[in-house]
């Protein structure tokens, strides 16, 4: 526990020390520089931040058993909170995601512990070809299902980032509704906001961003922007694309290679009109929310939890994935018309504000934290109900 003095008062308050056993892979590397940003200076608890790295066992990871990245993820935590632990005592984990969380065993019931997670392993299944992973054998997979369901019923409490992965872990592992609490990733709304209208003039700008072009769908992009921008009768525009992929040279496509909340992102994501991600395959990518705190106009496909965000001719326009006929319709509609890509715009940045805005949703996870390490039960809102 951590004590600290308001200087002008003489009120005394304690935070508890809680880990945050975070995975660094994909999104999730986004979602814990946000978690670090917006929890390191918590007047509820003292958090202590330990990432779970991919290439933490170097050549090791070639060895058969430990190529397989639960099982490094999860020995890895095994090791730092136990050399956590021996340095402060811990009240109260958040393990991110499950991968990590799957190998820590009774850990888990000794330390209250909410498990995080943006998919189940089945979800994760379904969408394998789109991250180069296989299914296993029967028996392995069974296995894996029930070292999952022992990892769910040993969590005090579980937090989703959409309505989907929800459904999926009352559906498919047996876990009680009421022990499991929506809480998006969300971003920082006061980084991301667009501070006033878009200008009238100049070319309209698209934007992608995803650093596996092909999985996103950015391939389907570029094809379909050469088609539209031939068009004469549609304004002029411009597609910015933010990858690390190789691009060929296309006229009208400008490549940039920048990191996640780099200030000269941030700035990208305000100067665009238009943000299109037709991804193949994905759970809930984090950048659909930095484009909605962005006001911007959103088109993406009807795969993962996207539709949570991405709302029908709501926020934004949904279309199938690898449909490049329907991708050019969507992109000539929101080029050609201003007034919806202001509506969208608009709706898409209340939505975020409402639902997304990491600094509220972090500040949840820290009371519920908090509740833990005082021994009491979690009581947290779903974001749904701001």
């Amino acid at each position: 526990m951590t004590t600290t003095r308001d200087a002008t008062t003489t009120t005394t308050t304690t935070r508890p020390h809680v880990a945050l056993v975070l995975e660094q892979t994909l999104g999730h590397i986004t979602h814990s520089a946000n978690l670090r940003a917006n929890l390191a200076g918590s007047p509820t608890i003292d958090p202590e931040f330990i990432e779970i790295a991919p290439d933490s066992f170097g050549f090791l990871a070639r060895v058969p058993l430990l190529s397989n990245w639960t099982v490094r993820a999860g020995l890895q935590a095994r090791r730092l909170l136990r050399a956590a632990q021996r340095r402060r005592p811990i009240a109260a984990m958040l393990v991110h995601t499950q991968v990590p969380a799957v190998l820590l065993g009774r850990r888990m019931v000794r330390t209250p512990t909410v498990v995080s997670l943006d998919a189940t392993p089945l979800q994760y299944d379904r969408l394998g070809e789109f991250y180069a992973h296989e299914v296993g054998p029967a028996r392995v997979e069974a296995w894996k299902k029930q070292a999952n369901e022992r990892c769910y019923a040993r969590a005090r409490h579980i937090i989703t980032w959409s309505d989907w992965t929800r459904d999926s872990l009352v559906a498919e592992y047996g876990v009680p509704a009421a022990k499991i609490t929506v809480i998006t990733p969300g971003v920082n709304i006061d980084m991301w906001r667009h501070p006033a209208g878009r200008p009238a003039d100049g070319p309209v700008r698209i934007l992608f961003v995803g650093g596996d072009l092909v999985r996103k769908g950015g391939d389907l992009l570029i094809a379909a922007f050469q088609r539209m921008a031939a068009d004469p009768a549609l304004p002029a525009a411009e597609l910015h694309l933010v990858t690390r992929s190789a691009v060929p040279g296309t006229p009208g496509v400008v490549v940039h290679r920048l990191g996640p909340n780099a200030p000269e992102l941030v700035e990208l994501y305000k100067r665009c009109d238009i943000f299109c991600l037709p991804t193949l395959g994905d759970c809930l990518p984090m950048v659909l929310s930095e484009a909605a705190a962005a006001s911007m106009a959103i088109i993406s496909t009807s795969v993962g939890a996207i539709h949570e965000i991405v709302r029908d001719d709501e926020t934004g326009l949904l279309i199938p994935p690898a449909d490049g006929a329907a991708l050019e319709a969507a992109l000539r509609r929101v080029v050609g018309d201003a007034a919806l890509r202001e509506r969208l715009g608009r709706a898409a940045c209340e939505l975020a504000v409402r639902r997304y805005d990491a600094l509220a949703n972090a500040e949840v996870i820290a009371a519920m934290l908090a509740r833990l390490a005082a021994g009491e039960d979690v009581v947290a809102p779903d974001v749904h109900d701001r």
